[in-house]
């Protein structure tokens, strides 16, 4: 009875038209006036909580979505963005004097009162206004991240007493003296339940009708009305298997509608026409199930999932990750990706016709990222596998994982795979940096140990018994050039490089590139890792070449281009951190050496199938045993890497065969044809010019090692900067155990080529008959012989350019050093 003391007061004062707080200043006889004048009288109109869209971006500019997050279905809209009809069926449903009265419907709330006062719940009578403020009371509660909290929060907004009731009578005063009927109109639209997850008329309207708020037809905005006032009992998409779907839903849905419809013809809403008409409307929904979560995103589900793990660490969204995810899901926010939706689709393409999401002969992986140089920003990312989150779902077949492989494991992906000889950039980057030039050679060749290995961060490293070869028996050869190493992908090369370096060195060069393990790790710096052992991630190894491309200027990977919130101003994104990872002469010899790769090298296969061509790096690489093959490349404007990877143990890919034709070579298939559209769409220009060092040949005089013995020989060579070769004994006009060199004492010859030594066994050889012979036939025949060679000429035009007679004769000897003449005919 207190509580309809209270409600008369109130539609007292709602029928007076007073003030509130004055209004009961002048009635505090009774407590429930007291009571009533002490609640807080302010509930302002928020924004609400709404779906947030990932978009991706087509070439014309047209946003394409990729997905939806959202904890409410809710699609906020501006009053004249609503059908007349939906405001027409939502007062006359709901509160047909809506708006006469002041907050509370005097009628409805006595009504109410009586039916309470002598039944044993509370009942309704709730106005538009009242509804509104129960449901951003419950709205507050279930933004609360504390589950707790929001759980009291919630109990507190709905608990059925007179207390709940006074308190929203008088926040729904108040909110009537501050704004407007539409405004207030237009928020209960926007903020009710439909059923579910679905809020608000808007999605409401695409997700029963496929329409929009604006478009809806009137026995659909009945129809949409009529669920406000018991979901579950009206909402049209709860199936119920006894009854043949939702056709239960659908004819109570229809018995509201109707009744609604009818009020909206004595409210003179509608003609009776129009009446007519719509009550003899079938309820036909076009159940329009709105996306959610990346799995939606189809080919594009791990790009998706990339981005959301980017706003999960974006302090713009709030201090925790866990607070990060749930204010997106809350927010309302469109972001927009740097996904570039023609060079995905080449990726997703080649990917689908080359690599099968499962095979039988292992647990194959594939993957191809892009990343455009100079900004970082994420063009493409792709595998071979179906995306989900859904533990049943991965249960069912080995075609899906939640695991993207193009990344960090802190990003959702993995622990890395090993990128084989495509590491080996970091090694030519040290090279150069450290003035070694590219037409320089190394000691390529050991039998048994390399020995010792530089390393400034933990002194000497021996790696006893590791003794790695080159992919084929036939170029294991004594020494390479860089530039040879680089072009064939030469492993003793590279490592007779490491050896004249820091192993230390070598991995803060790669560090310089943003590489680093997929597992958060450390990178491994023993010799090994220079041919490709650390595990990281296909994005790290496109963000390192689109670096190299880019002067030597390596740009953190970027996947957002902008964020626009739901009152349409736009938040500030992550930015790419671009930092001088080497020199530009360094980037330009870099770049020199793996275009050479591309037309002549280990990558020709991918570069004669790009079409169009424009200036193009790139390396190959395999790992042991082929279990991962390697395709990373770059033009001035898009870096690409492509692979094919063994998931879990490791697969022969040189054994493997796909529909598509061998495995190994999967990546060059792939490669090509996304760089393909790359070329077309953004071109490319020249690389920087390697400058005139970078491609010096450094060349020393040879010692004279005649009176030395082969050890110290050895020594003497590799001191000066050659390889040291044991070409055996030869006989000689020398005493034995003398030593010659090819090239002979004196020589200038290139710093890392090969000195071939030879010992005298003592014995002086005879001369061969050189007559008859062309004038270089003789030279070559005489070179072993340790004398000189004077060329003669007599005239002779039947024998011009052939020697004649040689002096002394054919079958004779002569000490060392002495000379030997040739006659040559001449005309």
């Amino acid at each position: 009875m207190g509580f309809l003391g209270m409600s008369v007061v109130v539609a007292v004062l709602v029928t007076a038209g007073v003030t509130p707080v004055v209004a009961l200043a002048g009635l505090t006889a009774t407590n429930t006036i007291s009571a009533f004048d002490s609640l807080p009288g302010y509930l302002g109109i928020e924004q609400l909580s709404q779906k947030s869209n990932i978009y991706a971006t087509a070439t014309d500019g047209t946003p394409v979505l990729l997905a939806s997050f959202y904890d409410q279905n809710r699609v906020e809209v501006e009053s004249d963005a609503i059908s007349q009809f939906v405001k027409d069926a939502a007062v006359s449903g709901e509160d047909p004097r809506f708006f006469e009265h002041n907050g509370i419907d005097v009628q409805g709330t006595l009504r109410a009162v009586l039916s309470t006062a002598f039944s044993d719940s509370l009942q309704g009578g709730s106005s538009i206004t009242q509804q509104y403020v129960k449901n951003v009371l419950v709205q507050k509660c279930e933004v609360i991240a504390d589950q707790e909290q929001s759980d009291t929060c919630y109990l507190t907004a709905t608990e059925i007493t007179g207390a709940r009731k006074l308190r929203e009578m008088r926040y729904a005063i108040a909110l009537e003296k501050k704004y407007e009927k539409a405004d207030i109109l237009r928020q209960y639209l926007n903020i009710t339940g439909f059923g579910g997850t679905v809020y608000g008329i808007e999605a409401a309207a695409n997700h029963y009708f496929d329409a929009t708020a604006a478009t809806v037809t009137l026995p659909q905005a009945a129809s949409l009305v009529a669920i406000v006032n018991n979901p579950r009992k009206f909402q049209l998409d709860i199936p119920d298997s006894a009854t043949n779907g939702a056709a239960n839903n659908y004819a109570a849905n229809k018995v509201r509608r109707d009744y609604i419809l009818g009020e909206m013809l004595s409210g003179e809403k509608i003609s009776p026409t129009q009446y007519e008409a719509a009550v003899a409307t079938v309820i036909r929904p076009v159940i329009t199930a709105p996306s959610t979560g990346c799995a939606t995103a189809g080919a594009n589900a791990y790009f998706c999932d990339y981005v959301v793990h980017a706003l999960q660490t974006d302090t713009t969204f709030g201090e925790s990750e866990e607070a990060r995810l749930l204010n997106f899901r809350r927010g309302g926010y469109d972001v927009y990706t740097t996904l570039d939706l023609d060079v995905q689709g080449a990726a997703v393409t080649t990917m689908n016709e080359n690599v099968p999401k499962i095979s039988d002969a292992g647990d194959v992986g594939a993957v191809i990222s892009s990343v455009e140089v100079g900004t970082g920003r994420v063009l493409a990312m792709t595998q071979n596998k179906d995306y989900s989150q859904d533990p049943a779902v991965l249960a069912s077949g080995g075609n899906y994982t939640a695991i993207n492989y193009n990344t960090d494991r802190s990003a959702g992906g993995s622990s890395g795979f090993q990128p084989g000889s495509t590491y080996k950039v970091f090694t030519l980057a040290e090279w150069l940096q450290e003035g070694h030039s590219l037409n320089e050679r190394v000691d390529s060749q050991r039998t048994s140990s390399w020995g010792a290995f530089q390393d400034s961060c933990r002194g000497a490293q021996r790696y006893p018994g590791w003794n790695p070869r080159n992919d084929s028996s036939s170029q294991n050869r004594s020494n390479y050039s860089a530039l040879e190493s680089t072009i064939n992908s030469y492993n003793t090369g590279f490592i007779g490089m490491a050896k004249e370096l820091d192993l230390c060195g070598i991995r803060k060069t790669a560090e310089a590139f943003d590489v680093h393990r997929a597992d958060g790790g450390p990178l491994f710096q023993g010799a090994s890792s220079v041919i490709g052992t650390n595990e990281v991630a296909p994005l790290t190894m496109a963000v390192a070449f689109a670096g190299i491309a880019n002067d030597g200027v390596t740009c953190t990977p970027v996947v957002i281009d902008r964020i626009v919130a739901a009152d349409d101003s736009e938040l500030p994104v992550p930015q790419s951190e671009c930092s001088v990872s080497v020199e530009p002469d360094v980037a330009g010899a870099m770049a020199y050496a793996m275009q050479r790769v591309m037309s002549e090298g280990t990558a020709r296969s991918s570069y004669y199938q790009t079409s169009p061509r424009v200036p193009m790096i790139g390396k190959t690489g395999t790992t042991d045993g082929a279990a991962d093959t390697w395709m990373s490349g770059s033009s001035t404007e898009v870096a690409t890497v492509a692979g094919v990877v063994s998931v879990t143990g490791s697969l022969d890919q040189r054994s493997m065969y796909f529909d598509s034709g061998y495995a190994a070579t999967a990546r060059h298939r792939m490669w090509p044809d996304v760089m393909s559209v790359a070329n077309a769409k953004y071109g490319g220009d020249d690389f920087t010019e390697a400058s005139a060092s970078s491609l010096r040949t450094l060349r020393a005089s040879v010692p004279n090692l005649q009176s030395a013995s082969v050890a110290e020989a050895r020594t003497a060579l590799e001191s000066a900067g050659f390889t040291f070769d044991n070409g055996g004994e030869t006989a000689a006009n020398q005493p034995e155990g003398t030593l010659r060199s090819d090239p002979p004492a004196g020589t200038r010859a290139q710093l890392g080529s090969t000195v071939t030594i030879y010992a005298s066994t003592g014995l002086q050889p005879t001369f061969p008959d050189v007559v008859g012979l062309t004038e270089e036939e003789a030279q070559e025949a005489l070179v072993d012989y340790d004398v000189q060679v004077q060329d003669l000429t007599t005239a002779d035009p039947d024998l011009v350019g052939t020697v004649v007679s040689m002096s002394p004769a054919a079958g004779d000897s002569l000490p060392a050093g002495d000379a030997i003449s040739i006659v040559v005919g001449r005309e």
